[in-house]
C-alpha cells in the first residue's frame, strides 16, 4: 500500500492483500469526491477468512506472551512513524477534522500500547480446594485461555481507534480476529492491518474484509467457528445480531443520548467549555456525545447565554483546515435525517436557540430548548451536532429525567457539592459518571460500556481481554 490515498486498496484476507472484480467506492463526505475503492467481499471471502482464522487461532494461542507484546508494540511504532498519513486518511474518509483525527491516531497508539502491557497481566489464581470437606488431598488453580475466533464489526465514527480496541485485546489474549469495518470508512482499518503486517503478525490471525453486509451474508455472525462477536453500532442492528448469533459470546456498545447535569454551584465556564465540545465533537457523531443538558433553574439563563456564545464561535468548514472545529456529517442522507428530527421537534413545540440549518452534508451546531417528550429527539440517539437543554428545579428531577430513556452509557455532572456528586453516581443508570466533566470523557484503559439499550459487556483493554478469554480450572489430586 502506498503512502497516499489511492483508488486500488486491497483487503487483508487471512494475511494476504487481495483484490476483487467487484468493489465499493469510498467518498469524502465533505464534497462526495471519490478518494478510493476497496474490494466488495462476498460470502466466499467470509468463509475464506474464517478458514484462515482457524489456523490463525492455533498460531495465536501458541504465540508466547513476549511475542504478542513485541508484535503489538511494533504495530504501534509503525503508526507513530506514519501518524500524519493515518490522520489524513481518517479525516478524508470520515467526518473528523484533521485536529480531531490526529487525536484519534494518538489514542490508537495508546490503545495498542496498553494492549501490549495487558498481555503480560492475563492472570489466574490458585484455588483452595481443601475448603471443601473430603478435598484435603487436592490443589489447583485456574488460568485464562483464548476463546478462538472473534468477529469485530466497527462503525464509521472512530474508524481507527475503535478497530484497535477490538484488535489489540484480541491479539494480546491469543485470539484470531476478523474485522468488518463500516463500508463508508474502511481505509483506516486497512491501514491498521498494514501496521500489524509490518509488525510481523503471523498470517491468519487478522483479517479485514471490506464491503456491504448484504453481500457477505450472515456467516460472520452465525458460523459455528466464530466464538465471539464484538459489535459497536446502533441498537436495532445490535438486536438483530443477537437474534442471529446463537450460542456464542456477544459484546455490544450500542450508543446513547447522554445526559449532563449542571447544578447551580457548578463552575459554569468549565461546564460550558466541556459540554460544547462534548456536543459537537466529530459533528456530534459520537456515542458519548452530549445530547441532553439539565441545568438548575437558578443558573439556566446564564448557562444558555454562555453556551450559545461559545457555539457561535465554532468554525464549521473544510476538515483539513487547521482552523476548523467541525466538519460535515458522514453523508448528506444522515444530515437530512438530523434535519428532519430537529424540524419534528420544532413542529411539536421545541424552541430553536441556535443553528438548525443544513447545506449538503454539513449541519450547523444546533441548540434547542422546551423539547416535548413525544419526539424522536427527546428519546433516541441523534448522532449529530444537536443538543437539547432543559431547566430543572433540583438534582432529583435532573436524575429522574436523565434516567427516563432506554439508554445508559455515560453521564456527566457539574457541581462542587460532594454529596450531590455521590448521589448522582449512585442514582444515574449508566455505565460511567463523569464528575465535573461532560459525558464525552474516556480514557482507553477504563471499562467502557453501558446499561439498558446502550449495550452488553465492557470494552477497555483489560476488560475486553476478560470478555475474550475463559477460565480453565486445573485440579491435582495427590497421595502422600
Amino acid at each position: 500500500m502506498s503512502n497516499t490515498l489511492v483508488n486500488n486498496y486491497k483487503m487483508f484476507l487471512a494475511g494476504e492483500w487481495v483484490t476483487r472484480d467487484e468493489y465499493i467506492e469510498v467518498c469524502n463526505p465533505q464534497d462526495n469526491s471519490l478518494i478510493a475503492t476497496v474490494p466488495s467481499a462476498n460470502e466466499k471471502d467470509v468463509i475464506q477468512a474464517i478458514e484462515g482464522a482457524k489456523k490463525g487461532a492455533e498460531l495465536a494461542s501458541e504465540m508466547p506472551v513476549h511475542e504478542r507484546i513485541s508484535v503489538i508494540n511494533r504495530a504501534a511504532d509503525w503508526i507513530e512513524k506514519n501518524k500524519e498519513k493515518y490522520a489524513v486518511t481518517i479525516s478524508n474518509e470520515g467526518s473528523k477534522t484533521i485536529k480531531e483525527a490526529r487525536k484519534e491516531v494518538l489514542r490508537c497508539i495508546e490503545t495498542l500500547r496498553i494492549s501490549a502491557e495487558e498481555a503480560r497481566r492475563i492472570h489466574g489464581e490458585t484455588i483452595p480446594f481443601n475448603q471443601m470437606p473430603g478435598s484435603e488431598d487436592r490443589v489447583g488453580y485456574y488460568y485464562r485461555f483464548p476463546i478462538g475466533i472473534i468477529t469485530a464489526i466497527t462503525p464509521f465514527n472512530d474508524p481507527l481507534n475503535l478497530v484497535a480496541h477490538k484488535v489489540g485485546p484480541a491479539i494480546a489474549s491469543g485470539n484470531a480476529i476478523i474485522v468488518k469495518p463500516a463500508p463508508v470508512t474502511p481505509l483506516s482499518a486497512l491501514l491498521l492491518a498494514e501496521a500489524f503486517e509490518k509488525a510481523g503478525l503471523p498470517a491468519g490471525i487478522l483479517s479485514v474484509i471490506t464491503g456491504h453486509p448484504n453481500e457477505m451474508g450472515d456467516s460472520l455472525i452465525t458460523h459455528p467457528a466464530i466464538r465471539m462477536i464484538s459489535f459497536t453500532g446502533g441498537l436495532a442492528t445490535g438486536k438483530s445480531i443477537i437474534q442471529k448469533a446463537g450460542l456464542k459470546k456477544v459484546n455490544m456498545e450500542l450508543g446513547s443520548n447522554s445526559p449532563v447535569i449542571v447544578l447551580k454551584d457548578a463552575d459554569l465556564e468549565e461546564a460550558v467549555n466541556s459540554t460544547v465540545s462534548g456536543a459537537f465533537w466529530a459533528a456530534g457523531q459520537n456515542c458519548l456525545g452530549v445530547q441532553r443538558i439539565y441545568v438548575q433553574k437558578e443558573v439556566y439563563k446564564t448557562f444558555i447565554d454562555k453556551f450559545i456564545s461559545q457555539t457561535h464561535g465554532y468554525k464549521v468548514g473544510d476538515k483539513l483546515s487547521e482552523e476548523t472545529d467541525m466538519g460535515p456529517m458522514i453523508s448528506e442522507t444522515e444530515a437530512k435525517r438530523v434535519e428532519n428530527w430537529v424540524n419534528e421537534a420544532i413542529d411539536k413545540g421545541a424552541k430553536l436557540l441556535y443553528g438548525g440549518k443544513r447545506k449538503g452534508s454539513f449541519y450547523q451546531p444546533t441548540i434547542l430548548e422546551n423539547i416535548p417528550q413525544n419526539c424522536k429527539l427527546a428519546n433516541e440517539e441523534i448522532f449529530g451536532p444537536v443538543v437539547t437543554i432543559y431547566d430543572v428545579p433540583d438534582i432529583e428531577t435532573a436524575i429522574a429525567e436523565s434516567n427516563s430513556v432506554n439508554f445508559g452509557l455515560q453521564a456527566g455532572i457539574f457541581t462542587q457539592d460532594l454529596n450531590k456528586a455521590l448521589k448522582a453516581v449512585r442514582k444515574l443508570e449508566v455505565g460511567g459518571v463523569m464528575v465535573n466533566d461532560s459525558s464525552d470523557y474516556r480514557i482507553d484503559a477504563m471499562p467502557f460500556g453501558g446499561v439498558k439499550g446502550s449495550g452488553l459487556g465492557r470494552e477497555g483493554i483489560k476488560f475486553a481481554i476478560q470478555e475474550m478469554t475463559e477460565p480453565k480450572v486445573v485440579c491435582f489430586k495427590f497421595n502422600e
